[in-house]
């Protein structure tokens, strides 16, 4: 077996060139119990990113009036 084509990178270098296999493991039926957690887990943390965008967005922000904030006192 003679060996694997040298190539030349950006900086003058030679290299010999990689060869990748990838197999795979063939299962019948998927793994409903390892699905459903990562689908559960997935929803939970878009129910918290949304719930936080919610919590940014409901608190006043620094320069708005105070009679502007919610539940302030008008004139007092």
């Amino acid at each position: 077996m003679s060996p694997a084509p040298k190539k030349t990178s950006k900086n003058g270098k030679e290299r010999r060139e990689r060869r990748l296999r990838v197999r795979s493991v063939r299962r019948d039926t998927p793994d409903m119990r390892k699905l459903s957690k990562a689908i559960i887990g997935l929803a939970l943390a878009e129910a918290e990113r949304e719930a936080q965008a919610q919590a940014a967005e409901a608190q006043p922000t620094s320069d708005s009036p105070p009679s502007a904030k919610k539940g302030g006192r008008h004139g007092a």
